[in-house]
């Protein structure tokens, strides 16, 4: 089960793992990760989730783009 959601309120792209409860969060940089009690990854949140986003698509696009020269 992943299911994914762009919060234009914050600018950020949440990216939910499993159905977990929560238990911690660690912040690195634009990540926040935050885990269940037994250290499982439940939950993803990208900070700027709008620039992130045009960047993945931007670099698949381009990506295309130089595959079919």
């Amino acid at each position: 089960m992943i299911k994914t959601k762009y919060s234009q309120d914050v600018d950020a792209l949440i990216i939910q793992l499993t159905d977990k409860p929560i238990d911690v969060a660690e912040e690195h940089g634009q990540y926040i990760f935050h885990y269940s009690s037994d250290g499982e990854l439940v939950l993803l949140e990208i900070l700027g989730g709008r620039e992130f986003l045009l960047s993945v698509m931007t670099s698949v696009f381009d990506d295309r783009m130089i595959s079919k020269g």
